[in-house]
């Protein structure tokens, strides 16, 4: 009995001693986000590749998006910016770090139709499913996914790589 009376004692010691638990654990996860601001500062910027339309920068924060495993990277675009319909073989998170950027899951772009995202809310395109995105004035995303980083457009005149060309006759 005493040993019940003293499991009961410590059961509720622990639940009143929950909210000052979480609070410590809510100062703790803002630390990551003072990190990932000073993460942000230091990464290197470059064009984005010839996969994605002109204009955009890439940084990557780890990973290698060409190579076989995990990858994040964060991608600017500039205002206007679109991707086309397009799906890629690997489940892809976006995550809104700034700006405003709208979305959607369909074969055709369409602003009147689409889905905003919210500064720090985050969506997962789903691996094959078609869709696209577009800004306005400009955002920055991370983009979480397993490499090697492909992408096919669902029509291909919007695939903006260099087309081959045709081989000529001897």
């Amino acid at each position: 009995m005493k040993r019940l009376m003293l499991l009961t004692l410590s059961a509720a010691a622990v639940l009143v001693a929950s909210p000052g638990i979480a609070k410590r654990h809510h100062k703790a996860a803002a630390k990551p986000a003072a990190a990932a601001a000073a993460v942000r500062a230091e990464l290197k910027w470059g064009p984005a590749p010839p996969a994605l339309p002109g204009g955009a920068e890439i940084a990557v924060v780890k990973g290698d998006p060409m190579k076989k495993g995990p990858f994040t990277i964060h991608l600017k675009m500039p205002g206007n910016y679109s991707v086309p319909p397009h799906w890629h073989p690997t489940d892809e998170k976006v995550t809104l770090i700034s700006g405003k950027l709208v979305y959607g899951m369909s074969d055709q772009m369409n602003r009147t139709g689409a889905t905003p995202l919210a500064e720090g809310a985050s969506v997962t395109m789903k691996a094959k499913e078609h869709h696209w995105v577009m800004t306005a004035d400009g955002a920055e995303v991370e983009v979480s996914a397993m490499g090697p980083f492909m992408i096919t457009y669902v029509h291909p005149n919007d695939d903006p790589r260099p087309k081959e060309a045709p081989a000529t006759k001897k």
